[in-house]
């Protein structure tokens, strides 16, 4: 197989006309650019959003833009190597920090790509898919799943802020982005499904005799139950890193068709050092504090940052305080196109 391949400019000027005369173009100059050798050349940068400074910035959206003019506040989290203003923090996650304050709701809507909501801060936040109104707690994990109804409202006082994590870049891609607009929903008057159906660790309602089960059975995903159980593992593992995915309870599944999420727990003084992975990532820190380097670049990061790698990224982590975070990736749909990956470093 040849390393060096024909340019474009290889190529007689007047044949290079009329291949544009006729809408073609020759692979060969550009076969590297969409099937280099080995692995591929990522887009995406290394990126790292301080908290600490996103939120004044935040805050202040909420004095300039009142809601009903934003439908959703949202600061997005762009990619490095596409620049701010780009839609994506990874190929294909979308991250944005959204902002409610007291008394406000935001509209609501149905839309085809799929978001998850990793709460931030506040109490008092709520956000209701499918009738079904889930409690927002820090730490939380909230699904709205692509083609389910949702709205968000604040009952209690201060802000509440989450990070939004979408499959948008997805859809956009595939030209099958898009929302449709409604009346609020009416709530049922219940607890959340994590709270009655799916309160304990392997326990489900019992199966109806014709099998049928919700697509998405439990919208929440309470941090504390997932702390805890971290620590539980971690008090009684072998010094590895303590990780849980989040799953769909009635089939074991990712709790999302594209995007995979994965609380971990690095104990204070630990380094993660994960293979390289072909899925790309975000992690989210809920407490705790460190470095972390990614591909070489050394960020140091603290309680509510955010962090995200390219694939087959080189990542090492390590805690200088003990850290609890969220890792997002979308290893579900690479393993759906069936060319996931992990490989020694």
């Amino acid at each position: 197989m040849p390393q060096s391949l024909g340019t474009l400019e290889d190529l007689p000027e007047d044949y290079r006309a009329d291949l544009a005369d006729a809408g073609v173009a020759p692979l060969w100059p550009m076969m590297r650019n969409v099937l280099p050798h080995g692995r591929p050349n990522a887009v995406t940068q290394p990126g790292f959003w301080d908290y600490s400074v996103i939120r004044p910035l935040l805050l202040k959206a909420g004095e300039l833009t009142p809601v009903e003019k934003a439908e959703r506040r949202v600061l997005v989290l762009s990619d490095p190597g596409r620049g701010v203003g780009a839609m994506q923090a990874t190929a294909s996650i979308y991250l944005g920090l959204q902002l409610l304050l007291p008394g406000e709701t935001a509209p609501a809507h149905v839309h085809t790509p799929s978001a998850v909501r990793i709460v931030i801060e506040g109490t008092g936040g709520y956000t209701v898919v499918d009738g079904e109104k889930l409690p927002m707690e820090e730490g939380d994990l909230v699904l709205t799943p692509g083609g389910e109804w949702h709205d968000h409202g604040h009952e209690g006082s201060g802000p509440v802020v989450w990070l939004d994590a979408l499959d948008l870049p997805l859809f956009h891609y595939l030209e099958g982005s898009y929302a449709t607009e409604g009346a609020l929903q009416a709530q049922r008057n219940r607890p959340d499904a994590s709270q009655v159906e799916y309160l304990a660790s392997g326990l489900a309602p019992t199966r109806r005799a014709d099998g049928a089960v919700r697509r998405y059975p439990m919208m929440r995903y309470p941090w504390a139950r997932a702390r805890a159980a971290l620590d539980a593992m971690a008090a009684h593992g072998d010094g590895d890193i303590a990780e849980l995915d989040y799953v769909n309870p009635e089939t074991g599944a990712d709790v999302l068709p594209t995007m995979g999420f994965t609380a971990m727990r690095i104990e204070a003084g630990q380094v993660c050092t994960p293979p390289l992975r072909s899925s790309s990532g975000a992690y989210h820190v809920i407490a705790g504090q460190g470095v972390v380097e990614i591909n070489g670049t050394r960020f140091e990061f603290g309680p509510k940052a955010t962090v995200t790698a390219p694939v087959f990224a080189d990542i090492r982590i390590a805690a200088s305080e003990t850290c609890y975070m969220v890792r997002v990736h979308d290893r579900p749909l690479q393993e759906k196109l069936g060319y996931y990956e992990e490989r020694a470093k």
